[in-house]
C-alpha cells in the first residue's frame, strides 16, 4: 500500500505541475499511458475486452472520465494536497447514494464519521481565506461522481475482471479526452509530454499495488493506509511548489481524515460480525 500511495502522490503532483496543459488533454494522455498496460494484460492473458456488463462498464467509464476531469480542473485552483483529500469525500457520497439505488443502509455511528468529514470541508471552507471557492465546487462535484462509480462498480460486482472494468474506463476516457482537447489543444513541450505520459504508468502502478494490498491484508489494515496518500501529497505541495497551508486547512483535512478513517474501521468491523 505504501508503494500505491507513493505512485499516486507523484501522479498528483504532476498533475499539478502541468499548468499550461488543459484538463482533458491530461485526462487523454493519463488514459493512453494505462491502455497500454490493461490491453497487454488482457491480450497475454487471453481474457475478452468486451465483457459481459457492457452497459454497465460504459456507464462506469462515463462516470469516472466526469470525476477525473473535475478533479484535474480543480487542481489548478486549489492546493493539491486539499483537492485529494476533499476527493476523498467519495466513500460517503457512495453509502448516500446507496441508500437510494442498493437500498442498503448507513448504521448511526457512520453518520456522525460522516459529519465530522464534512465539518472539516466547513472549515476549510470558512476558515482558509486562500480557498477557491470555483476550485471548491468542481472538487466537490469530482468526489460526488466518483462515489457513482463505487455504487455502479457494485453492481457490477465480480462478473467481470477486474482489468476488463478499467480498460473500459481508459478507452472512455482516451475517447472523451481526446475529442474535447482538440478544440482548446496546446502542443506539449518534451517535458511536459514526458510527465503527461508519466501518468499512466503512475497510474497504473497506483491501482495494480493498491489492488493487491487488499487481497493479501483485511481491509480495515490497508484501507487507513490509502490516506498517506494526502500526507505525501500535502508534502510535495510543499516542496515542489511552496504551496501554503494554513493551519484551520490542516485542521480541515485532519478532521475530514479522521472521519473517513473511523468509518472505514466501523464498517469493516461491522461486516465481519454478519
Amino acid at each position: 500500500m505504501l508503494i500505491s500511495t507513493m505512485a499516486f502522490a507523484c501522479m498528483n503532483t504532476i498533475v499539478k505541475s502541468l499548468v499550461d496543459v488543459n484538463a482533458f488533454q491530461i485526462v487523454f494522455f493519463r488514459s493512453v499511458g494505462s491502455l497500454v498496460f490493461t490491453f497487454g494484460f488482457l491480450f497475454k492473458n487471453k481474457i475478452p475486452l468486451l465483457g459481459n456488463n457492457k452497459k454497465l462498464m460504459i456507464i462506469r467509464g462515463l462516470v469516472g472520465v466526469t470525476s477525473m476531469s473535475l478533479y484535474f480542473m480543480s487542481t489548478k485552483y486549489l492546493p493539491i494536497g486539499t483537492a485529494v483529500t476533499l476527493r476523498y469525500l467519495a466513500p460517503i457520497f457512495a453509502s448516500v447514494l446507496a441508500i437510494f439505488i442498493l437500498k442498503e443502509r448507513i448504521r448511526k455511528w457512520q453518520w456522525l464519521f460522516f459529519a465530522i468529514a464534512f465539518f472539516g470541508v466547513l472549515i476549510i471552507k470558512g476558515f482558509d481565506t486562500q480557498i477557491n471557492t470555483y476550485g471548491l465546487i468542481l472538487i466537490l462535484v469530482a468526489a460526488l461522481f466518483s462515489g457513482m462509480v463505487y455504487v455502479v462498480l457494485s453492481k457490477i460486482g465480480k462478473s467481470e475482471h477486474p482489468v476488463v472494468v478499467v480498460n473500459y474506463f481508459m478507452v472512455i476516457s482516451t475517447i472523451v479526452g481526446g475529442v474535447i482537447s482538440i478544440f482548446n489543444w496546446t502542443t506539449p513541450t518534451a517535458t511536459e509530454l514526458g510527465l503527461l505520459l508519466s501518468l499512466g504508468v503512475f497510474g497504473y502502478f497506483g491501482q495494480v499495488y493498491m489492488t493487491k494490498a487488499f487481497q493479501v491484508a483485511s481491509t480495515n489494515q490497508v484501507a487507513p493506509l490509502k490516506y498517506l496518500e494526502v500526507i505525501f501529497t500535502v508534502l510535495f505541495g510543499v516542496f515542489m511548489f511552496a504551496e501554503i497551508y494554513t493551519v484551520w486547512s490542516l485542521l480541515g483535512i485532519a478532521l475530514i481524515i479522521t472521519g473517513l478513517i473511523l468509518n472505514v474501521v466501523y464498517k469493516a468491523k461491522m461486516d465481519k460480525k454478519k
